[in-house]
């Protein structure tokens, strides 16, 4: 035990650096004024950035963004009595605030002269599948071994005001930024990219997620290599040697220059998986080569998925000159995320059963995932709700009809079918009867999360079970978890 005396003579004595001088606050009113070319109305200071008048906190600058349907302008006054600061506004408030031809663009600007003011690695992250989850992990492990001077995009700000409003939330002090990047069409992540410039740009996988849209697999793979676009000379990309647009990726990556990183199973991956077994927590012992490096670690989080998940943020804290074994322990200590694989007791007759909740995305790669490791979930009986994928188009039907295969896989009792395009599965399921399905099936569809509430009350919970939420996050699966896991 170290003695508390020479624990603060040890804390007082570690070495400061540049960015240890640099100014707490996140912005002053004099800051903010001269990255957007705006007038400040007095002295002011902020510790964030917020655009939701709903979720303002003391302290933070509130940005009135003009939307189609809304106008920012309209929550000044709430802003201000939850304890903003100031505003940033195109037209004269009642308050504190700096005034901008257009709030939007200022917004754009704050996150530029964020960029250029922190001395940070910056990190973005985008993917079909496990873009989110990857993105936290890489943030943990960074900030792990940085004395908490790492900064990361929350929740899923990865679209066209989520990206810019993260960089002007980055503190000058920060040694590394990680950013998610999502798209639904063709072109978008190229302008999130011009954002954040990245240093490294990692690719976690490429499925059929808004396939509707683009039209086909190699259509998504050059919309994710976007992410390359705007990457910083001698950069680094992290790419999935698995995937069968592997080639793909590397040509776009190489023809921006980028020093690639590929991770994966293939003998030819940078970051090479050489094992991987269960491990008693219920995640994986795995077992990696990066470099001259042989790394052994646990992934806290189920499932074959997280195992390459793992070997993606391996690559990028490598790539990021981080701290390889911080990035193992974080990796140990992931917790699932709401939406994203968080793992709640609930109450069940007898006793307690498992919910995993993955109601804020999916696409048929995601669910296929998810539904083979609920297989190797241990429980009495095994229950899905399974929300509509969207944004497949006409391949919607094929897709969700082919369902029924991995559903069969994990020994599914029970499926409670939500959404009009569950209706093909639905429809495959009681073609098929018993005679696909072994011991048989039960299944319901549903139009809507009360609905499904109900069928899955009626079918009646019990100790042991393990349930599975999985669907797009506008079929709404997020009230029926909330349902359950507020019940004592």
């Amino acid at each position: 035990m170290i003695a508390p005396a020479f624990a603060s003579k040890a804390i007082l004595s570690w070495p400061r650096t540049k960015r240890d001088a640099l100014p707490l606050a996140l912005w002053t009113a004099q800051e903010i004024a001269a990255a957007t070319g705006g007038v400040a109305s007095g002295d002011f200071q902020c510790a964030n950035v917020e655009m939701d008048s709903r979720d303002v906190r003391p302290g933070d600058l509130f940005v009135a963004l003009k939307g189609e349907a809304m106008d920012g302008h309209r929550f000044v006054e709430k802003a201000f009595a939850a304890g903003a600061p100031a505003a940033l506004v195109d037209r004269p408030v009642d308050g504190p605030h700096v005034l901008v031809k257009d709030t939007t663009e200022a917004l754009h600007a704050l996150a530029h002269a964020a960029r250029e003011r922190a001395d940070a690695v910056r990190i973005g992250v985008t993917g079909s599948v496990g873009k989110t989850g990857v993105k936290e992990a890489i943030f943990a492990a960074l900030e792990r071994s940085s004395r908490g001077q790492a900064h990361r995009s929350v929740r899923s700000y990865n679209n066209h005001v989520g990206v810019p409003l993260s960089l002007a939330r980055m503190p000058a002090r920060s040694t590394y930024g990680v950013f998610e990047m999502g798209m639904n069409n063709a072109g978008e992540i190229s302008v999130l990219t011009e954002h954040v410039r990245p240093h490294v740009a990692v690719i976690t996988t490429i499925a059929p997620a808004h396939i509707e849209n683009l039209g086909s697999i190699e259509a998504i793979a050059d919309a994710k290599a976007e992410i390359f676009a705007a990457l910083e000379p001698g950069g680094a990309a992290v790419i999935p040697a698995d995937s069968p647009q592997y080639g793909q990726l590397l040509a776009a990556a190489e023809a921006k220059g980028a020093r690639v990183l590929s991770f994966g199973r293939s003998p030819e991956a940078n970051v090479r998986l050489l094992d991987a077994i269960p491990a008693a927590n219920g995640g994986s012992l795995v077992t990696a080569q990066i470099a001259d490096r042989r790394l052994c670690y646990t992934v806290a989080e189920p499932g074959e998925h997280w195992v390459s998940n793992s070997l993606a943020v391996l690559g990028a804290v490598y790539a990021a000159g981080g701290d390889l074994g911080a990035a193992g322990l974080a990796l140990a200590e992931l917790g699932g995320l709401k939406g994203r694989g968080a793992r709640h007791q609930i109450s069940a007759a007898g006793g307690k059963a498992l919910l995993i909740d993955e109601s804020y995305n999916a696409n048929p790669a995601s669910m296929r995932a998810t539904l083979r490791q609920l297989g190797h979930t241990p429980s009495t009986r095994r229950i899905v709700v399974l929300g509509s994928m969207k944004e497949l188009g006409d391949f919607g039907p094929d897709f969700h009809a082919q369902l029924a295969e991995p559903i069969l896989e994990a020994q599914v009792d029970h499926a409670v079918l939500v959404g009009e395009e569950m209706l093909a599965l639905a429809r495959h399921l009681g073609k098929q009867g018993e005679a696909m399905l072994g011991k048989g099936l039960s299944f319901a569809h549903c139009d809507g999360p009360a609905e499904a509430i109900a069928a899955l009350q009626e079918y009646g919970l019990a100790a042991g079970d393990a349930i599975l939420v999985k669907g797009s996050n506008s079929v709404g699966l997020g009230k029926l978890v909330d349902h359950f896991t507020s019940r004592v």
